[in-house]
This record gives structure tokens, C-alpha cells and sequence, in this order.
């Protein structure tokens, strides 16, 4: 294995930090639209990935605005199916035509949210919203192409630093500083997963071409009102600012609301026993979020 690593998506909020983190181990290249490279027009890439001597590709570049998306559902000519669907069917193809190892990024949204306890990898996907759904349909393309893959499933990623797009840690933070703060469900579960673990699984992954589909998500799953109340204690605000909503009564009264999903609680078992990493606790990552901007 070389130390060459093409991406889509690395200025991202999570593909940026694994380059930051990884960069003494390996020479990320990144196919960024801003200079022509566009997944959804195969012809832009083909050239890059036909000539690179990397031997695996990271694939995060996405339509990751859900609300956005449900405007567009059912939309095949829609940027979230084109980008999603059709871009990840180009990437997928050109790395079994290439010969590249395929490290595809997706999301806990692939799950309908109804299960009574956390989701493992085994469980078969089932979309509610069309986020979710071009998502799954991406995961499809991948495992249909016939190249050497690895599906890695994150959950509201979140990291210290990152001005250019807001994660769920900085908005609740902003929300608490500007007592902007909406309130926030009591009866869902989330993941919310520390970016840095993320990328250090990404590292054994591409050590040691684990194939298959693996969840690198944190180990905390619990309800946005939660989270919110370790954030307010750790950053030192009025705990009463967090306003205890219900996801059942926001849904009842917005009828033509987007569907939400009650439980995301993903489980990070797998990796953990293959990959030999440990995903922190959200008490651990708020932490050394801390530790870091300090």
C-alpha cells in the first residue's frame, strides 16, 4: 500500500480534519468541484483517477442538506440524487475500473428510526426521508459496482474547529450564547460522533483495506435535551436556557414537516472490535473540544 490518497469532498467538515490529522501518514489529493471536478459528469474525474497511484479513494462529497432534500423528493433530476446517487455511481465505477479502493461515507439517515435499541451494520436500511434515501441508493451503487469497498456510517459529526459550516456542537453553543437556543427534543436519540475518532478509524480502515460497512459513530447516544444539558454545564451556561421540546408534538403540529426519525442510536461495536479503536463517550469528546480551543 502506498501512501496516496485521492478524495472527493476533503475540504469538508469532516474530510478536512482526516487530512489535517493524517497528513504525516499520507498525501491526500482532493477532486474539488471549484476546479471542474464534478462527480455527477464522470468525463471531469475519469483522467484524475485513471493516472493517480493512489490505491484508495475517499469518497464525502454529498448533499447533505436534509430539508433542502425533501423539497427535492422523488426528484432524479434534483442535485441531491444527481450528487448522491449518480455521483457516488461514477466514483464507485471508475474504482472498480481503476482499481481503487473505495472508502464511501454515509449516514445514520439510511434508517427509518424505529428500532428498540441501537442499529448495527447488518440491519437492512430503510429511508424515511429522500436524504436518507439517496443516500441508501448510494450504498447500493457502491456494493453493485464490483470494486473493493469499505461503507463507513457517521452521525452528526462534530469537531473543535471549523468556521465554515456549523455543527451541532456550535450551533447549541450559539444558541446558548445568543439565548437563541429553540427547544430541543426529548423523546429522539441521536449519535453525535467526535470527528477526530472518525478519522483515526478511517486510518485503520485504509491500513489494513477492511471491507464491509462500519459504523464510526460516538458511544453516547442520547437526545438532543441531553446533549444540550452537558454542553450548558461544560461551557459554563444557565442550564435552564435549554428549553425541553417533544418530537412527537413538533410533528402532530407540522403536519407537512419532513419525517424524522425517534431513534438514530447507532452502535459502534464492529468497529471496535475489527478496527481496534475507541470511539468516545460525548462527555470524553465535549472534553477535549474544550482541551482544544482552549
Amino acid at each position: 500500500m502506498n501512501n496516496q490518497i485521492l478524495g472527493t469532498g476533503l475540504s469538508g467538515l469532516v474530510g478536512s480534519r482526516i487530512v489535517e490529522l493524517l497528513k504525516e501518514r499520507f498525501e491526500f489529493e482532493d477532486l474539488p468541484f471549484e476546479q471542474g471536478f464534478d462527480i455527477t459528469k464522470k468525463e471531469t474525474i475519469e483522467e484524475k483517477i485513471a493516472s493517480s497511484s493512489a490505491e484508495t479513494l475517499i469518497h464525502l462529497a454529498a448533499f447533505t442538506d436534509v430539508n433542502a432534500a425533501w423539497k427535492e423528493k422523488e426528484n432524479k433530476s434534483g442535485l441531491c440524487y444527481r450528487i448522491n446517487v449518480l455521483g457516488t455511481k461514477n466514483v464507485a465505477e471508475l474504482c472498480q475500473k481503476y482499481h481503487k479502493f473505495l472508502i464511501h461515507f454515509s449516514t445514520d439517515f439510511v434508517f427509518d428510526g424505529e428500532k428498540e435499541g441501537s442499529y448495527v451494520e447488518n440491519d437492512i436500511p430503510h429511508p424515511l426521508e429522500w436524504y436518507g434515501e439517496t443516500k441508501y441508493l448510494a450504498e447500493k451503487e457502491v456494493q453493485g459496482s464490483g470494486c473493493k469497498y469499505c461503507i463507513v456510517r457517521i452521525s452528526f459529526p462534530f469537531r473543535a474547529e471549523f468556521s465554515n459550516k456549523p455543527d451541532i456542537i456550535k450551533k447549541i453553543i450559539e444558541g446558548l450564547k445568543n439565548n437563541t437556543l429553540n427547544p430541543l427534543f426529548s423523546d429522539q436519540i441521536i449519535t453525535p460522533t467526535f470527528i477526530d475518532d472518525i478519522a483515526y478509524g478511517v486510518e485503520k480502515i485504509i491500513e489494513k483495506q477492511m471491507e464491509g460497512i462500519f459504523h464510526l459513530v460516538g458511544s453516547t447516544p442520547l437526545s438532543p435535551f441531553k446533549l444540550a444539558g452537558k454542553i450548558a454545564e461544560s461551557f459554563g451556561f444557565d442550564k435552564t436556557l435549554v428549553k425541553e421540546g417533544s418530537l412527537t408534538e413538533f410533528l402532530k403540529n407540522n403536519p407537512s414537516s419532513r419525517p424524522y426519525q425517534k431513534n438514530l442510536s447507532l452502535s459502534n461495536k464492529k468497529a471496535g472490535e475489527i478496527l481496534g479503536i475507541t470511539m468516545k463517550t460525548i462527555d470524553e469528546a465535549i472534553a477535549e473540544i474544550k482541551a482544544q480551543t482552549s
